[in-house]
């Protein structure tokens, strides 16, 4: 018993020497002496922080944070499977495109997100484990993190600190030096008030200035947000997501560590990651935050009024080409309809909360949880500036024989803008004779080059050789591929664009859409047709704008960063490879076969 007992108590101190001996290396940082705010940081300022890199041009997609020997933190949103072929883990580095001598590169063996990731809340429970291929060795240049505890508290206007190689302007190109930046945490009531368009929980911990200026940004996603404690560094949050970057009264979003101490300590059981309990001083002013409350932190001037619900009006539209979509805000109610990330169906913003899509873009998810909408956004891949995520409510479908639309109410309202405006519908009243000239817009599958830019086609109105009827308008040829389905065919009328006709679903890499007698024109049912349903299910529609709008404040961006190009909520700059594509794709092949036989 004497032996048994002996070996009890050296496993014992076994598991105490490990817990301690983390905390008493965690979150130390020698060469950090940062009392200031700054641009570049200096090597071995924050050793905890990784680059994630793949096989592409450029190999940085991510950050991240050393928390002990063998594993990092992340966020989830960075990866679309748990496939580790080709991915990397850069330690030590300071600069993407020079030398660094304090580096090492290691494999991933296994990536492990949580379980209850979540993109129809935008982002929640955005974090994730990776497994490194080795165990690292800690150096002055590379040394772990601590993380926030469970119960940890971060009272407004605590200043943290942000590290990242994103972009460090809105819309601008990726850092080569590590950025380091000191922000306020703006506590979760206020943060609630100004992020309107997105659904902030508890899981979540927002940090920026009133005045905007300083923010996380496009490229930084899974890195650190870190605050002191006497000697130690702790990390209070992973970078998530935002609107734009840096912008006024619009904080950065990011996964609050301290909610996951119990999971994260589920999957490390060795040598466990050191755990510190974070304290503010003083009491927290966001505890009692309403609406309308002046910011916590420097006051920046009241933004104007958003423009009012009219519809049609697209101030940043000079249509005189076609293909790639130049400049954003040239289609300001085209939106991207999207199922885990990968967009399936176009669609337009029709009223203040909803969007009109192709009922037939939903036969294979059926259920609103599914989808998640995406305003602002010119880009599929890469650069978005302006971009709004939703969730969606619910979907309602009309119920006529032959085509039918959807109808999707959004989660809330987005805030308008020249980016974000509801296009008008035609109702029957309209007059779009032979020979007006129209447009259609879609990221049809194969098209707009690596980023899948927005295309765009004109065409003139026609009269339909194969029917009179009025729930039909016909055009001159178009082509509609994969990936247009749910877009508009919309003309113009005075100031104003109306929606005259959805874009077809279409099985397949692409369908010339033509009427059955006439090769050189497409038909296409009328959204006249659809006027019962639309009042039924919407109630009142926007009237068509008399007068060219005017620019909402959101659009534009703080004196320190470079105009908006085009719309991104996620911070991450990764692309994406449409596996629903492959899918749908597959489907397709084998409706085909079973016609055949």
């Amino acid at each position: 018993m004497a032996g048994l007992k002996a070996l009890w108590v050296a496993v014992l101190l076994l598991v105490v020497h490990e817990a301690s001996s983390q905390l008493n290396v965690c979150g130390r940082a020698p060469l950090n002496t940062k009392i200031v705010g700054g641009v570049d940081a200096a090597p071995g300022t924050w050793p905890w922080q990784a680059s994630l890199q793949r096989p592409s041009s450029p190999p940085h997609f991510c950050g991240g944070s050393l928390i002990n020997n063998l594993w990092v933190l992340t966020a989830a949103h960075c990866f679309d499977t748990n496939d580790t072929t080709g991915l990397t883990v850069i330690l030590g580095r300071q600069d993407q495109g020079g030398s660094n001598p304090n580096e090492v590169s290691l494999n991933i063996s296994r990536i492990l997100c949580h379980p209850d990731f979540n993109v129809s809340i935008v982002n929640d429970n955005d974090i994730c484990l990776l497994q490194l291929s080795s165990a690292v060795t800690f150096t002055d240049y590379i040394a772990p993190v601590c993380l926030a505890a469970d119960g940890s508290t971060f009272n407004s206007g605590i200043i943290n600190w942000v590290t990242g190689w994103g972009a460090t302007s809105f819309g601008g190109s990726a850092a080569d030096i590590l950025q380091e930046v000191d922000l306020p945490i703006v506590g979760n009531r206020e943060c609630i008030c100004n992020n309107t368009m997105f659904e902030i929980t508890n899981n979540m911990i927002c940090a920026g200035l009133s005045a905007g200026g300083k923010d996380s940004c496009q490229g930084d996603s899974g890195g650190p947000l870190v605050v002191k404690q006497g000697p130690q560094w702790v990390q209070s949050g992973v970078v998530s997501f935002g609107y734009g970057c840096a912008f006024p009264n619009f904080p950065g979003v990011y996964a609050r560590v301290s909610k996951y101490q119990s999971w994260i300590n589920g999957i490390i059981t060795t040598n466990q990651p050191g755990f510190v309990d974070f304290r503010s001083a003083g009491t927290d002013s966001d505890a009692t935050y309403n609406c309308g409350d002046p910011p916590s932190g420097p006051v920046t001037a009241s933004p104007t009024a958003p423009a009012p619900l009219t519809c049609g009006s697209a101030p940043m539209n000079t249509r005189d080409s076609r293909g790639l979509v130049q400049s954003a805000g040239a289609w300001p109610w085209i939106a991207s309809l999207q199922v885990n990330g990968t967009h399936m169906c176009g669609g337009t913003l029709v009223t203040a909360d909803a969007v009109l899509s192709d009922a037939s873009c939903f036969t294979m998810y059926p259920n609103a949880s599914y989808w998640t909408v995406e305003l602002g956004r010119r880009n599929l891949n890469g650069p978005n500036s302006l971009n709004i995520t939703l969730g969606v409510k619910s979907i309602t479908l009309s119920n006529l024989t032959g085509d039918n639309i959807a109808v999707l109410m959004l989660s809330s309202a987005p805030r308008l803008s020249d980016y974000i405006q509801p296009i008008c519908l035609d109702q029957g009243m309209g007059s779009f004779l032979n020979n007006t000239y129209c447009w259609m817009a879609g990221w049809g599958m194969g098209q707009g080059g690596a980023q899948e830019t927005l295309q765009e086609f004109n065409t003139t109105v026609v009269g339909c050789s194969n029917t009179s009827s009025s729930d039909y308008i016909c055009t001159e040829a178009l082509t509609v591929r994969m990936g247009d389905a749910g877009g508009p065919l919309m003309c113009k009328s005075g100031n104003s664009w109306t929606q005259v006709a959805g874009l077809p679903y279409v099985m397949g890499n692409s369908r010339m859409v033509r009427s059955e007698r006439a090769a050189d024109q497409s038909t296409f049912t009328s959204t006249a047709r659809f006027v019962g349903f639309l009042r039924e299910t919407l109630g009142s529609l926007p009237s068509p704008a008399n007068v060219t709008t005017t620019s909402a404040p959101t659009t534009t961006a703080p004196t320190t960063t470079t105009a908006p190009t085009a719309p991104t909520t996620s911070h991450a700059s990764d692309a994406r490879f449409p596996m629903s594509y492959l899918l749908l794709l597959l489907l397709s092949s084998l409706s085909v076969l079973s016609a055949l036989v």
